[in-house]
């Protein structure tokens, strides 16, 4: 009977931890800000992946931009940086502390036009159901990600939509 008891106390433990996560997301998704921002590539095909992709998120970094153009040697060299919405986009600001997120900066922009323009690495994980089709890309779309940006950590995605010149197209996947 008392490992009975034990096992139940252990299983409602693990269902409060799993309630706690839920609630600290939903409450993130309802309070901290929400940004639409272009990703990069995306490889939804790799098998050994499962039904979720990786979006790169393409964040300005006007502060790398500066050092780069002030002649630090900036090639491809990892960043550590915290981000944040400013102005309706998403922004990356370099950090001493130790951070779960990094953008390289280079040579090579997302756009060759854009400056100040980088990715933010680890990409972000996008979850799809197991029979859902990969978004198709074609000439003239992009990908975009609707992200929810915490307090601490990485952008957190919500939905995604394909724009085309000034058309957006929600995804939906059920």
């Amino acid at each position: 009977m008392k490992s009975l008891r034990n096992g139940l106390i252990v299983s409602l433990l693990h269902i409060l931890i799993v309630l706690s996560l839920g609630g600290k997301l939903l409450y993130d998704r309802a309070h901290r800000p929400r940004i639409w921002v272009r990703t990069g590539s995306v490889d939804p095909n790799m098998p050994i992946r499962g039904r979720y992709f990786t979006l790169n998120l393409e964040v300005h970094a006007p502060d790398l931009t500066a050092m780069r153009l002030s002649g630090k040697e900036m090639t491809y060299t990892w960043q550590p940086v915290t981000v944040a919405v400013e102005n309706s986009q998403l922004v990356a600001h370099p950090t001493d502390t130790s951070s779960n997120m990094n953008i390289i900066a280079g040579n090579q922009q997302p756009r060759p036009s854009a400056t100040d323009l980088y990715f933010l690495s680890p990409g972000v994980v996008f979850f799809i159901p197991e029979h859902a089709q990969a978004p198709q890309i074609h000439t003239g779309e992009e990908l975009w990600a609707e992200v929810t940006i915490p307090k601490k950590g990485p952008p957190r995605p919500i939905q995604l939509a394909i724009k085309h010149g000034t058309e957006w197209r929600p995804l939906t996947y059920r």
